[in-house]
Formats: structure tokens, C-alpha cells, sequence
């Protein structure tokens, strides 16, 4: 008996030994296994998100996918103006899973705005961007760029500094405008234009349908300024900039338009939509013809932008006149709406 219990002592720590051996040789021969596992599964997740942000449905670019993954890093990337991108390839705008109701959240919300981080950017009237003003584009951002109709987004044809001069001198005949003053309404609306992420032809051309660039506008509805925005409807809006005054105030107006127009195009479903909300038809059978008017202004500009400069500009197919008359402003026809029944009802300008 004592023999039997001698023999299995002895055969114990052998057994042991060896299985110790053979669990530390398994470990050894499978760690590099683990470890590329481990490095494949790593790979499929950025690959996987990386092909989820650059797709169709989401609208978005490399930049997104460095703000989901390291978002400190990107937002501090963005504010030091180290990011020189069109607004196609996806600063700073959210998910595009953001609701209606989110987005309705932003723009009524109550929030401090930061004074602008002005971008590098090449402008006609370069005072404009040493202005002192209170930023917009925290709230613009939060409005998805998947959700903006591609043809409001920045095509970047007003960029070059030469075709922001041919579409000042352009607007500058064809409504007998100070040089000076269209060359600050223009320069203003390429800085406005990447703040809030719209293409600035779109802002252009709404300016020119809606006040002829006249600041001093005022429709007996209640719209004033360049951008001829509801001061009543958006008090709110112009608090951080000292109030209702500011509304003759082209960095104001433009500002406060381009924020409510990228809005209506998100929430509507398209630019001609978002154009039929802004001038206060969201609930008529038609516009007015206020959208045509407003994308036949941009197509001329576009058009402008990509011809030659040396070439003489034309209004409505014919010479310019040697000494033009001063045009004021056209009455735009606007639906009479005195009860909104849509979600959007907010932004009817009705009187």
C-alpha cells in the first residue's frame, strides 16, 4: 500500500510537467494566431465604417471618418483652419441618421455662438473677413449634408477671386449698384457660403430675386434685409447679433437666410422645395414662379462663372445697355397664406 502511494507521488509532478510544457508550447504556437484574428476583426471595423461614411446614402468623405474615430482630434483640425475642403467633402456635419424633429430641435434651440474662425480664403473685398462676427456654423453643421440636395452644395465656380468680380460687375449694371457695396454683398456671401456649407451661387441668386441687393428692402409681410428673412418669425436668430436692427446688416442677413434656406432644403427634400418653403408657398399648389426665378438667376451665374471674362455680359440674352436705368426692386408675387398646416409652417413668410 505504501509502495502504490510512493509510485503515484512520484508520477504526479510528471504529469503535471508535462502538461505544463504542452499548454505553454499551445500558447506560444497560438498568440500569433490571436493576434492576426484580432488585427483582421480591427481591419473589417474601419473598413466596414470607412465603406458605410463614403457611400451614396451618407454623402460624406475621408474627413468623416477621421471625426468618427479620433472626433477631438478633427474638430480641433477644423476650428485651427487646418481643413481647406469643399463643404462635398464633409466637415463637421452629423450622422445621417439625424431626425426631422432634430434638426426642428436645432433650429429653435437657444445656444452661444462663437465668433468666427475665418478660413483661408481668397475674397473680392478682403475687409470683409476681418468683420467681427458671431459664427452660425455650430447649428449649420448639425444639419446632415446627406440630407441637402446636391445642387445646394458649393460647386466651388466662386472660389477663384476672378469670377467673383464678373458676377459683382454683373449685378453690379444690371441693378446700377455702388461697386463698392455688390463687391461687399458678394464677398459676404463666399465667406457666409463656407460657414454654412451652401453653395454661394444659390445664396446669390436668392439675394437677387428677393431684394435686387438692396439691404433697405422690406415687404409688407414683414421680410427685410438682402435675404428679406421674417424678423418677427425669427427674433431668436438675430439676439446674438444685437437684435431685429441687425437685419439691414449684410453679414446678419446673409448669415440668418443661408442657415433657414439649408434648413428648408433638408427638411423639404430638395432645393426647389426647400425654395418653395423659404418664400412661404410650402402649403400652395405653386410658388409663384419664385423657384424658376431663383434657378434661372443661378444658371446665369454659373454660365458666368465658366465663360470667359473678357466676354461682354448680357441680361436676357441682349447687350447691355451703355448707361443703365436704375431697377428697383421687383414685388415678388408671394402666395397669400394666412394659415400653414405644414410642419414647416414656422418659416411661411405670411402675412
Amino acid at each position: 500500500m505504501r509502495k502504490c502511494l510512493t509510485n503515484n507521488s512520484n508520477a504526479t509532478p510528471l504529469e503535471q510537467s508535462i502538461i505544463g510544457s504542452a499548454r505553454a508550447a499551445l500558447i506560444r504556437f497560438m498568440d500569433p494566431v490571436y493576434r492576426g484574428v484580432h488585427g483582421l476583426m480591427i481591419v473589417g471595423v474601419f473598413l466596414i465604417v470607412g465603406l458605410w461614411l463614403s457611400g451614396n446614402g451618407t454623402n460624406a468623405g475621408p474627413f468623416d471618418l477621421a471625426r468618427v474615430l479620433v472626433p477631438d482630434e478633427a474638430r480641433q483640425m477644423v476650428w485651427q483652419g487646418g481643413y481647406t475642403g469643399s463643404s462635398q467633402s464633409g466637415l463637421a456635419a452629423l450622422d445621417s441618421q439625424t431626425s426631422e424633429q432634430d434638426i426642428a430641435h436645432i433650429i429653435y434651440g437657444r445656444a452661444s455662438f462663437p465668433l468666427i474662425k475665418q478660413e483661408t480664403i481668397g475674397l473680392l473685398n478682403p475687409e470683409v473677413a476681418r468683420i467681427q462676427v458671431k459664427s452660425i456654423s455650430h447649428l449649420a453643421d448639425q444639419i446632415p449634408s446627406s440630407k441637402i440636395d446636391p445642387q445646394a452644395l458649393d460647386s466651388n465656380l466662386m472660389t477663384p477671386v476672378k469670377n467673383q468680380r464678373a458676377v459683382a460687375e454683373y449685378f453690379e449694371k444690371k441693378y446700377n449698384l455702388d461697386k463698392n457695396k455688390i463687391e461687399e454683398y458678394v464677398s459676404n456671401a463666399v465667406l457666409i457660403s463656407r460657414e454654412v456649407k451652401i453653395d454661394p451661387v444659390l445664396l446669390l441668386a436668392v439675394i437677387s430675386v428677393e431684394s435686387n441687393f438692396n439691404p433697405m428692402t422690406k415687404s409688407e409681410a414683414g421680410a427685410e434685409g438682402l435675404m428679406q428673412v421674417m424678423t418677427n418669425v425669427h427674433k431668436e436668430k438675430y439676439a446674438p447679433y444685437g437684435g431685429v436692427a441687425g437685419a439691414v446688416k449684410p453679414e446678419v442677413n446673409i448669415r440668418i437666410g443661408a442657415y433657414i434656406l439649408k434648413y428648408l432644403i433638408a427638411t423639404s427634400g430638395s432645393l426647389r422645395n426647400g425654395l418653395k418653403f423659404y418664400v412661404g408657398a410650402g402649403n400652395a399648389d405653386n410658388d409663384g414662379g419664385y423657384a424658376d426665378k431663383v434657378m434661372a438667376e443661378r444658371n446665369r451665374i454659373i454660365e458666368l462663372c465658366k465663360s470667359s471674362l473678357n466676354t461682354k455680359l448680357a441680361f436676357n440674352g441682349q447687350k447691355e445697355r451703355s448707361s443703365p436705368t436704375i431697377s428697383r426692386p421687383q414685388s415678388i408675387n408671394r402666395p397669400l397664406l394666412h394659415r400653414c398646416t405644414s410642419g414647416l409652417n414656422f418659416f411661411c413668410k405670411c402675412s
